[in-house]
């Protein structure tokens, strides 16, 4: 059996990610388009152009982010909604996989959710506690990664309005 790298033998924090600053856009394999503005080590803004939720916005959601290897990001975070969601990119590779964990209230009634969240964050997290919250809807995805691009860290014009109509909900 091989040692672990003194890094994590030693308990050192993981290198900070070299995706903080960047703006991309992807396409799940079952074709649901997402944007992501890495705002800063611990902060996302995210529009969602198609899908279930198509046409809903966040910014400022705090996540955990970091860098497990080169080349390879993990970014994740739970939303006042209740979904959680955990996203693996791959920049160099225009790969990325994500994992969201629907709670069932999201998957019944999904247009509920479909607004700029930070103007109705007391409406999640009534709706989310009203639940029902299982059996909890996963939908695990590989995408591609269409457009990338460094813009800075804490840009407050990248997302800054809704997404263009959504192409479909579906």
């Amino acid at each position: 059996m091989s040692e672990l790298p003194a890094a994590v033998v030693d308990g050192q924090a993981p290198q900070q990610s070299t995706l903080i600053g960047y703006r991309f856009i992807y396409t799940y394999d079952n074709g649901w388009t997402y944007e992501m503005y890495v705002k800063n080590a611990t902060t996302i803004d995210y529009r969602i152009h198609s899908g279930m939720v198509g046409g809903r916005w966040v910014r400022d959601q705090t996540v955990d982010l970091v860098q497990l290897a080169d080349g390879v990001h993990k970014i994740s975070w739970h939303e006042p909604t209740g979904t959680s969601v955990v996203v693996n990119v791959m920049p160099g590779q225009r790969r990325l996989h994500g994992t969201i964990f629907f709670p069932r209230w999201v998957a019944d009634n999904p247009a509920k959710t479909v607004l700029f969240q930070n103007d109705h964050l007391d409406s999640m997290r009534a709706y989310r506690d009203q639940g029902p919250t299982y059996p909890v809807h996963v939908v695990p995805e590989f995408a591609t990664i269409a457009s990338l691009e460094y813009i800075g860290v804490d840009d407050e014009s990248v997302i800054d309005a809704p997404p263009p109509v959504p192409v479909g909900r579906g």
